[in-house]
């Protein structure tokens, strides 16, 4: 907001543009953007088929452009018509073990769609702040215990290979051509609203299935895995301040607490009073080809930096999805 002339005060609304905005982040980041008062517009392929649950009670507030990161002449299109002054790069194909049995697509979009993406920035308007949603799978088999912006890079799937590749081009853009551009190294981040083939939401989903009676098993891969879970609606907050500091920088998003799949199981068992060990069964064929044994984010700089805080407790965010499960199962 600020002051006209007269000392009347007024907003300026603000145009930002999202890709992925279906999906469990972009919904999320398109709620936060309207209440700032943005105008909010977001890129759908019109031939993926892409379900707008997600967005049902703000479908009318905002824009939706057919658009693909595959075809940079409908990325400029999309620019020309929203001109925003924020871009949010969170489409991708982001289930990793996709990324095994599709590894083409997932280095055409996850990693050369962000290169198409600044391409059509740097052309159209260099002015433009740009987000690119970088993942922890990038640190892969790490060194380190906490991974920090300073962490080697040792991807283990094609899907880290790709995401390293559109954190380094991001960096690239930033240095050779003065972008405002940045990459949010985002660890694992689950709600109610992420896709039933991810495992937290498999574990969430196939209690409240147990529950109801309407499943008898949970099948999991390695329970051993560790990651850095966090909520998605505090991961979108990250998004917004990293594209509204001074000067770009690139941040590890992170709650630095790690917990395993069994954790993650007992815990969204215990929620509808279960013992977890009479349903989990565990399926070796569920492991990755080249397993990341553990993930945990050190996000002191962007806490100390941007003042940004994880606000919801691992256990809490399994509980809430766990209840929002129960009650779309619940006849």
């Amino acid at each position: 907001c600020v002051l006209s002339e007269s000392g009347r005060g007024f907003c300026l609304t603000r145009s930002a543009l999202i890709t992925g905005i279906t999906g469990q982040d972009g919904s999320y980041l398109a709620e936060l953007l309207l209440e700032k008062n943005y105008d909010i517009h977001g890129v759908v392929r019109r031939s993926s088929g892409q379900r707008m649950e997600r967005l049902e009670s703000i479908l009318p507030r905002i824009t939706l452009h057919d658009g693909d990161l595959l075809d940079s002449g409908s990325l400029l299109r999309i620019l020309e018509k929203s001109n925003p002054v924020e871009v949010y790069n969170l489409a991708a194909q982001s289930f990793v073990p996709a990324s095994w049995t599709q590894p083409i697509l997932t280095g055409d979009v996850t990693a050369l769609g962000v290169t198409r993406m600044l391409e059509a920035l740097r052309h159209f308007n260099p002015a433009i702040r740009f987000f690119q949603a970088s993942s922890s799978e990038i640190f892969g088999q790490a060194l380190d215990k906490k991974q920090s912006e300073q962490t080697a890079l040792r991807p283990r799937s094609p899907y880290g290979v790709a995401k390293a590749y559109g954190h380094f081009i991001t960096i690239n853009y930033r240095e050779s051509y003065d972008l405002f551009a940045v990459s949010g190294i985002l660890f694992n981040h689950e709600s109610p609203r992420r896709g039933h083939e991810f495992v937290s939401r498999k574990v969430s989903r196939g209690v409240a299935a147990i529950k109801l009676g309407l499943q008898e098993k949970l099948i999991l891969g390695n329970l051993n895995a560790e990651r850095d879970w966090g909520h998605a609606r505090d991961y979108v907050h990250a998004m917004w301040m990293m594209l509204n500091q001074k000067h770009p920088r690139d941040y590890v998003v992170a709650t630095g607490k790690k917990y395993t799949v069994r954790d993650l199981a007992k815990i969204a068992f215990a929620c509808v009073d279960l013992d977890w060990e009479r349903f989990v069964e565990v399926d070796p064929a569920l492991y990755r080809p080249a397993e990341v044994d553990a993930l945990c984010g050190d996000s002191s700089s962007i806490q100390s930096e941007l003042g940004w805080q994880p606000d919801s407790g691992f256990e809490d965010l399994i509980q809430e999805m766990v209840l929002s499960d129960l009650k779309s199962l619940t006849p």
